[in-house]
């Protein structure tokens, strides 16, 4: 029997290392900006809005002065170390260019937005009203709210922290007015020709000689939860027509498309024809600076030169790279034009986008220049269903070999704020499920990592904001963040107000998320344990479990997972592979916890055939280390 085990566990790791060493000569081949990686990133996503805030009102639909809005100034040096100290590299601004609210700020010179095409009081921030400037509801003085982003930005830079902010260049506003534009720049639509459905220049496409229509309400919804007000009247004065950000071409979209926002013209007729050049088939083998060139002296659609001129803005101005919002409703052609030339002016801008769709993940990152893209569809929902008890986990190992040569470029979250939160009750409904599914998420590629605030101390998303769903923490209305604010401790920022199960939340992603950012194995090579495992029936293990091995030449990692809620006891089988490549013979070796630091297991090999003896509490976890 162990002849057969031995021969099979040999087998897959043969293919499993075969495999690796393919995977980092596609890297090196496709992509020469990625071949030296040195350590991983991760990436902590604030909504801007709602970090600072410590109102605990929570009013459904409540105002600025009732539920109250958090600062950029709340982010001192003290958030921003406590932040750092998570192990945090880089810090997503969620909300930071000014989009449409209904907080009334005429005496700052900024017009008021219609609440018939604002979500929300606060309003979404994928509404961008003006590119140039940011969000009024983020400054203490909202006169000098650029400035007091300006010194954000250094704030974090001075804290050993990098920064990026949303660009949204699917749709913008309906009601976009750039009130602070550079010398030069005009506005979206204002050279628009919008007696014609298309031109290849506009900026907009148009339903001619139609006006738009506000959406019908549903599901009991009214602007401001129903309060009376003046411009809350079922219209909003736009002749003719514009498409609606989703692609809607209806003068009056529906309740559920994006009503808010009017789609951006990027070259692309209403049939489909793209009127710009393509890019020579062996461009995806080529580097940002091959693609700068090629776009350097050829004419583009006027709505890529006005979003390249607002990333380099930013740019400019100290921001380190940008959140592509829904990137795969852009031709890869612009990301091309535009990536390239953020490149030109910072080589290492971390550009992170939007893309669904698994069969497009290789254009938008070799064609399109992305640094990373979510990996949603696969690897999130499949440690989702896992956590839920409908998945198993030798899913995992299928999504880990199918990325494998771009495994870099796909950032791994388990949440952000688009999803459920993993302690509401829609999701894992405990926020301790989503301990294993971290380890794994965090510590099975190279790629970055992703944590959204309140994450961390196990935040639910509960409150019913308004327009916003509960299990999700609102992105549209004013509100306080319950679990993040008991850790926040009215600005102490010291978890002083956490509950002992939140602060060891808390710990715990310390921990893990700080080795990740300090190991070296973890942008090293990678193994299937747990298959070999399952195929040859190893007693007490199954798909609850998973297993895997990283290592380079100075560090070699066992990371056992136990998504389960009950204790597991087990004898794990190690390939025959794993053991030559980490040359280890005959005899005993000593392999110590990194997350918790409290415990010691010892491998055995016998005879080239490797065993551990584990015991994994329930939802437990660990990552263990050979010591020499």
């Amino acid at each position: 029997m162990l002849g057969r085990v031995s021969y099979l566990l040999l087998i897959f790791s043969v293919l499993t290392i075969a495999g690796c060493q393919e995977k980092q000569a596609k890297e090196k081949d496709q992509d020469v900006s990625m071949k030296d990686v040195k350590r991983k990133e991760v990436v902590y996503q604030v909504f801007t809005r709602l970090f600072g805030n410590t109102n605990t009102t929570n009013k459904p639909w409540g105002t600025i002065e009732e539920n109250g809005v958090g600062k950029f100034g709340d982010f001192n040096d003290t958030a921003l170390k406590a932040i750092k100290d998570l192990g945090v590299t880089y810090v997503w601004y969620t909300g930071v260019p000014h989009h449409a609210v209904i907080t009334d700020y005429t005496a700052y010179g900024i017009s008021n937005d219609d609440p018939d095409v604002v979500k929300g009081r606060a309003g979404s921030p994928y509404a961008v009203k003006d590119y140039y400037n940011v969000d009024p509801d983020l400054a203490t003085d909202p006169a000098k709210r650029l400035e007091e982003f300006e010194a954000l930005i250094n704030r974090t830079h001075d804290n050993g922290l990098k920064l990026i902010i949303d660009i949204v260049p699917n749709h913008v506003a309906r009601n976009y007015e750039g009130m602070t534009n550079p010398e030069g720049i005009s506005d979206f639509g204002a050279a628009d020709d919008n007696s014609v459905v298309y031109e290849r220049d506009n900026n907009f496409y148009y339903i001619p000689g139609e006006a738009f229509q506000v959406p019908e309400w549903e599901n009991g919804y009214l602007p401001l939860g129903g309060e009376k007000k003046a411009d809350a009247d079922h219209k909003f004065n736009e002749d003719p027509a514009k498409w609606t950000g989703n692609g809607s071409r209806l003068a009056k979209p529906h309740f559920n498309d994006w009503y808010e926002t009017v789609k951006i013209n990027y070259g692309v007729s209403p049939e489909g024809n793209k009127d710009f050049d393509s890019l020579p088939a062996d461009f995806d083998q080529k580097d940002y600076k091959a693609h700068f060139d090629f776009w350097k002296e050829r004419e583009v659609p006027d709505s890529w030169k006005k979003f390249r001129d607002i990333a380099l803005y930013w740019t400019e101005k100290g921001v380190d790279g940008f959140r592509f919002d829904m990137a795969e409703m852009v031709p890869v052609e612009f990301w091309s034009f535009m990536n390239s030339a953020i490149k030109m002016k910072n080589p290492d801008a971390f550009l992170l986008a939007e893309v669904y769709q698994p069969h497009l993940y290789r254009e938008y990152i070799h064609k399109g220049k992305m640094d990373y893209l979510y990996d949603k569809v696969e690897l999130y929902d499949t440690l989702k269903h896992i956590m839920q008890g409908h998945g198993q986990t030798r899913h995992i190992g299928a999504i880990e070999m199918g990325l494998r040569d771009i495994e870099h470029h796909m950032l791994h979250f388990l949440e952000n704020h688009d999803e459920q939160r993993i302690a509401s009750p829609d999701f894992a409904g405990n926020a301790e499920k989503g301990k294993p599914a971290m380890v794994v998420s965090a510590t099975l590629t190279t790629s970055p990592t992703m944590i959204y605030f309140g994450q961390e101390v196990g935040e639910p998303g509960a409150e019913d904001a308004g327009f916003g769903d509960p299990t999700r923490t609102s992105i549209f209305d004013y509100i306080g963040v319950p679990h993040h604010q008991r850790w926040m401790n009215n600005g102490k920022f010291d978890g002083g107000q956490l509950s002992e199960k939140e602060r060891s939340l808390r710990e715990f992603y310390r921990n893990l998320l700080n080795f990740t950012i300090s190991s070296s194995a973890l942008t090293g090579a990678y193994m299937d344990v747990h298959w070999p495992n399952i195929e040859t029936g190893t007693a007490n293990y199954d798909d609850k479990l998973f297993s895997f091995a990283r290592w380079d030449e100075e560090q070699q990692l066992l990371i056992l997972t136990n998504f389960d809620t009950s204790a597991r006891d087990f004898r794990l089988l190690i390939p025959a592979q794993l053991l030559k490549e980490w040359q280890l013979h005959d005899g005993s070796y000593v392999m110590t916890d990194q997350l918790y630091g409290k415990r010691s297991l010892e491998l055995n090999v016998n005879e080239g055939v490797g065993d551990l003896h584990v015991s994994l509490e329930g939802l437990e976890s660990l990552i263990l280390e050979l010591k020499r």
